[in-house]
């Protein structure tokens, strides 16, 4: 079995800190699985009726893979996005699809998306310049949180505390970047500084952690220094976490689901979840259940 994994650097720069798909690489030489790293630089599309030799990779014309791991997620670009169509296209499997992971990465509509389904989430609201401030608090009170419609290992995300707070930031915004797209969402409270990571593969929860922020801060990324431990699946979490990955149509995904009292509420999904912090607490494989799924939709059960 041939496959491609489609990420920002290419094989030979990859660092220690390139855990997932340095965990890929040795999962798939110990299931004699050929993977190549490639980037969606690498790549010429050629768009023709002569399908099969429309991709060059490297400038020369290439044996397509049997799949496609697109490992960008929410750094995804329209490039990348478009490497991702053309070999879906001409028929090579990709997990997971072109229109998910193009869906998961716009904040506020996969929100819109999940509140349709009656799935759980945080009040949320587009932000629309000049910002109503005084609209903002009677809608969602203080504090709150301010999300870009696009980023990923919390990035991109910032607490205010109060109205003067709000009121400073959104006037630097809108001075520096008037068109950049922002939304607003409840803080949950009983949730700061801690959440939920699921992590699903073929519509079934393999493992969940608690993460929890380090020193004071109201993230709670384990790329930014934050703890885990494994968490107990209960079947609200189990379908949560399923459900919306369904709803997306996610074969591999990373949910955040954030505590509400003694509930959930889906925060935001991820299409290509990392997978360290999970490993790291939880006695499972990620990389070679991810594998074994692959198989298992390209039909290759005596190989598992």
């Amino acid at each position: 079995m041939k496959g491609w994994i489609l990420y920002k650097e290419s094989q030979d720069s990859l660092k220690a800190e390139h855990y997932e798909i340095n965990r890929f690489l040795e999962a798939a030489e110990k299931k004699g699985i050929d993977v190549k790293v490639v980037r969606p630089e690498q790549f010429e599309l050629i768009v023709t009726r002569d399908g099969r030799n429309s991709v060059l990779l490297d400038g020369k014309v290439v044996m397509l893979p049997d799949f496609l791991l697109p490992r960008m997620g929410a750094g995804t670009t329209y490039f990348a996005l478009a490497v991702i169509r053309h070999l879906e296209r001409l028929g090579v499997y990709t997990v997971n699809s072109s229109n998910s992971i193009d869906t998961v990465k716009d904040k506020l509509y996969s929100q819109q998306i999940l509140a349709e389904k009656s799935i759980p989430v945080p009040k949320t609201m587009l932000v629309k310049y000049p910002v109503d401030v005084e609209l903002v608090k009677e809608q969602l009170g203080f504090p709150l949180v301010v999300k870009t419609v696009s980023g990923s290992q919390g990035s991109g995300v910032f607490l205010s505390e109060n109205k003067s707070n709000f009121t400073d930031l959104m006037e630097l915004i809108q001075a520096t970047k008037s068109n950049i797209n922002i939304i607003l969402q409840e803080f949950i409270g009983c949730s700061r500084g801690r959440d939920l990571r699921v992590f699903t593969i073929g519509g079934r929860a393999v493992a969940c952690i608690e993460r929890s922020a380090k020193d004071d801060s109201f993230k709670a990324n384990f790329s930014r220094g934050g703890t885990v431990r494994e968490f107990r699946i209960t079947p609200e979490i189990e379908w949560l976490a399923n459900e919306t990955a369904k709803i997306f149509g996610l074969e591999i995904a990373g949910i955040d689901l954030l505590f509400d009292g003694d509930h959930f509420k889906v925060c935001e999904a991820n299409s290509s979840p990392g997978f360290e912090g999970i490993e790291q607490c939880c006695n499972i494989d990620i990389a070679s259940e991810i594998y074994n799924f692959i198989r298992i939709r390209l039909g290759r059960f005596d190989e598992i």
